[in-house]
């Protein structure tokens, strides 16, 4: 396993410093679920929920989550993304919202943390525009899938 990068030789927290690295093209793809009464499953897909329509609204939200990924977490670098798009895959058998997420741009670091941030923030927008009809939704398997660009290269989920 690689070394901490997030700490400097004092072992103190920093942001670390990416400026002698090459610029290229970053892709990074995760997912995620949320589980639910199927009820609630079918309100989300009838587009009935009483707060609008659900996968419309946790849409936005993972997009927006994922521009604002460096407000969110400390040691983030602000990037200047260049395409964010959110999938839904709807799990009927299993009550079940998958959420995926691609994030990219052209810059000196990865956007891992951006899209399983977006995952992160569209699957908790569904448990908050649902949470009064089921408020035992869980939110499941929030992963990284794929990673491509950098020094490190191309990374795919075994």
């Amino acid at each position: 396993m690689s070394e901490l990068t997030h700490f400097n030789e004092s072992g103190q927290a920093h942001m670390v410093d990416v400026a002698a690295k090459v610029e290229s093209h970053r892709l990074a793809v995760a997912q995620g679920s949320i589980v639910m009464q199927p009820e609630t499953f079918a309100k989300i897909v009838a587009g009935q929920a009483q707060k609008g329509d659900v996968l419309a609204v946790a849409r936005i939200a993972a997009i927006q989550g994922a521009k604002r990924t460096s407000d969110l977490i400390p040691l983030c670098h602000p990037l200047a993304l260049t395409r964010i798009n959110i999938e839904f895959e709807l799990e009927k058998l299993h009550s079940r919202v998958i959420l995926i997420a691609q994030v990219e741009t052209v810059g000196r670091t990865g956007v891992e943390m951006e899209a399983l941030t977006a995952v992160s923030v569209g699957l908790l927008t569904i448990y908050d525009m649902c949470k009064a009809i089921d408020r035992g939704m869980r939110i499941e398997r929030v992963a990284l899938l794929e990673k491509k660009g950098g020094k490190s290269g191309h990374w795919l989920a075994s």
